[in-house]
């Protein structure tokens, strides 16, 4: 049965979209202290609890509840999504629209994703942001919203073009400035709130030490500790001066995992003491820098709590460790409720009232927010959760709420988007970031920089994952496009991820006519045709160069290959800067983030961390 809903935005008879926002900025005003003089944005106000106590005190318990909740909606609008996207929100959700939801369960936010068809262009997106704050505004006691996405950049990234894409974190460690990461915040927060995007789910606080991590990887700044947290501390400043939440992820640390927590349950190995030196360290910076969230990780980590329990779920973990040892006091988020390591020991009813009692304070995108909220509610009811508890939660919510400056208001312009999304000067800034970031890990016989008088032909064959963000794409196109624009004869042969025999003949008979190869390889392992492509590619006789568009350990299965290059992520914005490398338009100058094992040892070292050549 479809529930039509009196607060849709048809003929009915309501407060004016102005009159709505004034009452925002209205109800701002009695929660902030002035600014410090001096002090550079509004938002940097000093909330006042006291009159967030006074919002709390007037909430229903269902209200209460419901700001713990972050939501995911299918639809590019908040009152008339297509089709699809209502029969999507029906089947899962049980609503028609944002509206509806926010309507029934009044949750404190929503989180956008690209498959739920959330972010198709930048003016849909700010036209949808608006909607969402005038649907919980209009309500009795409306409250401004959190709206959530991951743009982490590189590997991970809900808004493509033409917002301004940057290079992911591992591509930022190897570039080692600290500016260029806090630039990269400053950017991605300011398009992100030109669009009506508050909270980011970024920067990830792993420190990856595993070159087997199936989810972390590149996402991560890398294997260094300090570096790690440096990095993790310049984004957020970066991210926080925009007016954007950042959050560091995943606490207590993913990075040592072989296990993906959505489709399993990983457990860290760690001892308290490795977790004290390694792990500990990006997440007690990003608490030092100010960070407004931190997101648990549905991972297991014995060492910090021997129960079993997901660090999500973990009362030693977040309360015990992160909020005592660490001394955070901010929002805790949760990963997404419907990944699959924190639905393994614990039905979809009792996960998000036990990470209430582990001391996290939203909820994020459960399966069933029916019964998520249920069950949160019958918990206060029957006396397992106090309404004490969920108050405490709501007023570190409404903290980061009135801290973002959302009680000042919340609308959003196309004009302010038209000024701000993918200007000239944040694309040129993504691409004088992304020329630090190139890395030369082999150049025997000096084969790079290529020659465009004497190499003039190249051809460009390899791996062409689906783009991850949006970027035009495919990446053997994009590097073919900019090396021909750098002046070579550049033709692009996709031979994808795991070869053909077919597709590897093609690419060798391709190579007779070519004066130089170039190769995007991803994530090469022992048993990849990638391998073979490359080894055929290599008896033509004609020079070889192979570029890593993800992980960096590719070249430890590469060995014969003479010139080796990663350039950490395949978004346009990498692939165009390593073509400069390529093409000797800028000289390479990143260092590995993460060191290289060798293949057949592993107990060895192909290339230390920090390792990185130039011409």
């Amino acid at each position: 049965m479809h529930h039509t809903s009196t607060g849709s935005t048809g003929n009915t008879a309501g407060p004016s979209r102005r009159s709505l926002f004034a009452s925002a900025a209205g109800l701002g005003a009695a929660l902030a202290v002035p600014a410090a003089s001096g002090t550079a944005q509004a938002h940097a106000a000093v909330p006042n609890d006291a009159a967030l106590r006074a919002v709390i005190a007037r909430m229903t318990l269902e209200e209460k509840v419901g700001q713990l909740f972050v939501s995911r909606i299918y639809g590019h609008s908040a009152t008339a999504p297509d089709q699809a996207d209502i029969d999507a929100n029906m089947t899962e959700l049980g609503v028609r629209t944002a509206d509806e939801l926010i309507e029934r369960y009044r949750v404190g936010g929503i989180i956008y994703f690209t498959w739920a068809h959330n972010t198709r262009d930048p003016h849909q997106i700010a036209d949808l942001s608006n909607g969402i704050q005038r649907s919980s505004l209009i309500r009795p006691r409306g409250l401004p919203m959190l709206i959530a996405t991951d743009q982490e950049h590189g590997a991970v990234c809900r808004i493509g073009k033409p917002a301004t894409l940057l290079p992911g974190a591992m591509a930022l460690a190897a570039g080692r400035s600290r500016t260029d990461v806090r630039t990269t915040g400053r950017i991605s927060g300011t398009e992100l709130r030109a669009l009506g995007v508050n909270q980011d789910y970024a920067p990830d606080a792993d420190v990856n030490v595993n070159p087997a991590n199936p989810v972390i990887g590149v996402r991560s700044f890398g294997a260094d500790p300090a570096l790690v947290g440096a990095l993790v501390a310049a984004e957020v400043k970066g991210y926080q001066a925009a007016g954007v939440a950042a959050t560091a992820k995943h606490f207590p640390g993913h990075g040592d995992t072989a296990v993906d927590s959505h489709t399993g349950f990983p457990v860290i190995t760690h001892s308290r003491e490795q977790w004290d030196t390694l792990d500990a360290v990006p997440f007690r910076a990003a608490v030092a820098a100010g960070i407004d969230s931190v997101m648990t990780a549905h991972i297991q980590f014995p060492a910090l709590d021997p129960s079993g329990d997901p660090a999500t779920l973990s009362h030693p973990i977040v309360t015990g460790i992160l909020r005592g040892e660490l001394g955070y006091d901010g929002v805790v988020v949760t990963d997404s409720l419907g990944m699959e390591g924190v639905r393994t020991k614990y039905g979809d009813d009792r996960v998000p009232v036990l990470a209430l009692k582990a001391g996290v304070d939203q909820l994020l995108n459960p399966p069933s927010m029916d019964v998520a909220y249920n069950a949160v509610l019958a918990a206060v009811r029957n006396g397992e959760l106090t309404e004490a508890r969920v108050e405490e939660s709501v007023l570190r919510i409404l903290r980061m709420k009135a801290k973002l400056g959302l009680f000042q208001g919340t609308r959003v312009t196309r004009a302010g988007v038209d000024r701000t999304v993918g200007n000239k000067q944040h694309l040129a800034a993504a691409d004088h970031i992304a020329d630090r970031t190139t890395t030369l890990l082999v150049n025997e016989g000096r084969l790079l920089p290529l020659d465009r008088r004497r190499q003039p032909k190249v051809l460009v064959v390899g791996a062409d994952p689906a783009s991850p963000s949006g970027t035009t794409g495919p990446p053997t196109g994009v590097l073919a496009t900019a090396l021909t624009e750098l002046g070579f004869t550049a033709t692009a042969l996709s031979t994808g991820t795991a070869p053909t025999a077919d597709a590897v003949t093609k690419a060798v008979t391709a190579a007779q006519d070519a004066d130089a190869v170039l190769v995007a390889t991803y994530n090469v392992t022992a048993g990849s045709s990638q391998r073979a492509l490359v080894q055929r590619l290599l008896a033509t006789g004609r020079p070889v160069i192979a570029l890593a568009v993800r992980n960096p350990y590719d070249v430890a299965q590469l060995t014969e290959v003479k010139a080796h290059l990663a350039a950490y992520c395949w978004t346009d914005v990498e692939l165009r800067a390593a073509a400069r490398v390529i093409a000797g338009r800028v000289k390479p100058r990143g260092k590995l983030p993460v060191p290289i094992a060798r293949a057949d040892d592993p107990a060895k070292e192909l290339y230390p961390l920090g390792h990185g050549l130039s011409y």
